[in-house]
C-alpha cells in the first residue's frame, strides 16, 4: 500500500483466528506482560517504591490489568465460544450473519472483532492528534546535545522547593547538581519533561515547550518523546494489536533506565550504576545510547504511523 495513502478493510479481508491460535497468542502475551507488572504490584502492596520500574505503571495512565488484555487490532476475527467475553469489552462487537458469510465461516459461529466505527466514534481526534506527533517528530532532525538535563533542571535549586523523589539521594549533592545546571547549554524540546523544572530552572531553557507547540517541538532524539511511543499506543487500544504496544512498552521500558542512569540520582544500590553526564565521557556514552535509542524508535514510530492508516481510514 503505498505511504499516507488510507485502506478500509472489509470483511473479507480480514485475518480469521481459530480459538486455540488467539488463545495461544494471549496467553504469550500475559506472561510478557507479568515480567513487567507482577514485580511492580508486589512492591505496591507492600508499600514500596522503585525510582526506576515503577514509572511506566505511575507517570503513564494504563494500569497493569488493562496491559494484561491481549488485542489483535483492527482487521481480525476471533472465533471461538471464548470470544465472547470480549462483547463486554469497549469497542468489540459480534459479527452478524451476513459478516460471518463473507469471511468464509459457517452460519452460527461464534466470532468477534474490534468494532472500528465505534471506536473512531469515541477516539477520532486522539487517532487524528497520534498521526500529527508520529508523523512530525520522525520527520524532524534529531538533536543528540541535550545530555539528559531535563532530569537535572527538576531538581535545580529543590531545597527551595517541593523536593521531588525524597527518598533517593543526589550523587553531586545540591550544589553540586545546580552547578552542573548552571554550566550545561539546556535545549529541552518535550513539554511533558519540562513542565516539571523547578521554577528556578525555567529560564534556563532555551526553548519553551508547551501542550500547544508539542506537534512543532517534537523530535526524534528525544528519550521522552521515545517513551511516549508507548503512550500513543496504548491510547490507541483495542485499535492497535497488543505487540506492537507492548514492543513500545520494553523499548520505554529501556529508555527509562538509561534516563535515570543519566539523572543526577544515585542509583547505584538499585542495581543502576551512572552515566556521569558532567563529564566528557558520561557525556558520549549518553550520545551513543541516545542514538541507538532514536533509531530503534524511528521504526517504531513509522509501524504506529503505518498502523493507524486502516485504524483513521
Amino acid at each position: 500500500m503505498p505511504r499516507g495513502t488510507s485502506w478500509v478493510p472489509t470483511v473479507e479481508q480480514f485475518r480469521t483466528l481459530a480459538a486455540d491460535e488467539w488463545q495461544a497468542l494471549e496467553a504469550a502475551h500475559h506472561a510478557r506482560v507479568r515480567r513487567y507488572a507482577d514485580p511492580y504490584l508486589a512492591r505496591r502492596s507492600a508499600g514500596r517504591k522503585h525510582p526506576v520500574e515503577d514509572f511506566l505503571f505511575t507517570y503513564y495512565t494504563q494500569k497493569p490489568g488493562q496491559l494484561l488484555r491481549w488485542h489483535p487490532g483492527v482487521g481480525v476475527i476471533l472465533t471461538g465460544q471464548a470470544a465472547t467475553q470480549r462483547t463486554q469489552w469497549k469497542h468489540y462487537r459480534m459479527l452478524d450473519a451476513g459478516e460471518l458469510a463473507a469471511a468464509g465461516l459457517e452460519p452460527g459461529s461464534v466470532a468477534v472483532t474490534v468494532d472500528q466505527a465505534a471506536f473512531l466514534a469515541d477516539r477520532r481526534e486522539a487517532v487524528d492528534f497520534a498521526g500529527i506527533i508520529l508523523r512530525g517528530t520522525s520527520a524532524r532532525p534529531a538533536n543528540f546535545s541535550c545530555f539528559g538535563l531535563h532530569e537535572w533542571a527538576m531538581v535545580y535549586r529543590q531545597e527551595k522547593f517541593e523536593l521531588r523523589h525524597e527518598y533517593l539521594q543526589l550523587r553531586l549533592g545540591g550544589a553540586g547538581t545546580d552547578r552542573v545546571v548552571e554550566d550545561n547549554r539546556i535545549r529541552c524540546t518535550h513539554f511533558d519533561a519540562f513542565r516539571f523544572y523547578t521554577p528556578d530552572a525555567i529560564p534556563l531553557n532555551e526553548l519553551t515547550p508547551s501542550r500547544e507547540n508539542q506537534r512543532h517541538l517534537e523530535q526524534p532524539g528525544c528519550l521522552h518523546a521515545n517513551m511516549d511511543l508507548y503512550k500513543w499506543a496504548y491510547k490507541l487500544t483495542p485499535a492497535l494489536p497488543s505487540d506492537l504496544v507492548m514492543d513500545c512498552f520494553e523499548l520505554s521500558w529501556r529508555v527509562r533506565a538509561m534516563d535515570m542512569q543519566a539523572s543526577p540520582y544515585d542509583l547505584e544500590e538499585w542495581g543502576y550504576p551512572p552515566i556521569r553526564i558532567e563529564t566528557p565521557e558520561g557525556k558520549a556514552a549518553y550520545v551513543e545510547h541516545q542514538r541507538a535509542f532514536a533509531a530503534e524508535a524511528q521504526v517504531l514510530r513509522q509501524r504506529l504511523a503505518d498502523a493507524l492508516l486502516p485504524v483513521a481510514a
